[in-house]
């Protein structure tokens, strides 16, 4: 018995490594994964959504318009949605888009009251330099190689998030109340 034992622990240094490994597999096998706190509560209802005495159609026209006059490009636009997007460049090497949905649902049988949610997400993009490099070899001369190296410069983003600043969204429905308000006299004209 007292030779099994001995031959037990005369492990090599590699196989003492081998073992300390598989122990380190298991044992982080047995901790427990590490729990994201949730995102969202649902709490307030008032930041992304308002209500509009006004059809779902004139409702995101006036968004439409909103996001117009703020140097949004408009990517879609129906009688119930609305998106735009816009490109910001605060430093040299950094790049901002602000994508800007707005659904408008009807809320009232008759179509005149229209309750509005709109989302804004901004994604960050950041400038990454890679260096690449060629070498060219000239057969006639022999084994002459010239070295060739270049730099190219892209955006690869680097975070996405939606805007939930309550400040922000009072703006952007002011100016959609605006809208509806200099409409409203053109559709009521003969």
């Amino acid at each position: 018995m007292q030779l099994i034992l001995k031959r037990s622990l005369n492990f090599q240094p590699a196989a003492w490594w081998l073992a300390l490994g598989a122990l380190g597999l298991l044992s982080g096998c047995a901790m427990p994964m590490k729990r994201l706190q949730p995102q969202e509560s649902f709490s307030s209802t008032s930041t992304y959504s308002r209500m509009f005495d006004a059809s779902p159609a004139k409702t995101c026209e006036a968004a439409r318009r909103a996001l117009l006059s703020q140097g949004y490009v408009i990517i879609s636009a129906s009688d119930d949605l609305v998106r735009g997007q816009k490109s910001f460049q605060p430093e040299p090497e950094s790049h901002l888009q602000m994508d800007i949905r707005v659904v408008c649902a009807r809320e009232s049988k008759d179509g005149q009251i229209t309750l509005g949610f709109v989302t804004a997400l901004q994604d960050r993009y950041a400038l990454k330099k890679s260096n690449t490099s060629a070498s060219l070899g000239v057969g006639a001369l022999g084994s002459v190689s010239l070295p060739f190296s270049s730099s190219e410069d892209s955006l690869v983003k680097v975070g996405s998030e939606t805007i939930t600043s309550e400040k922000f969204y009072d703006s952007f429905f002011a100016l959609v109340h605006r809208y509806l308000g200099i409409d409203a006299p053109l559709d009521e004209a003969p």
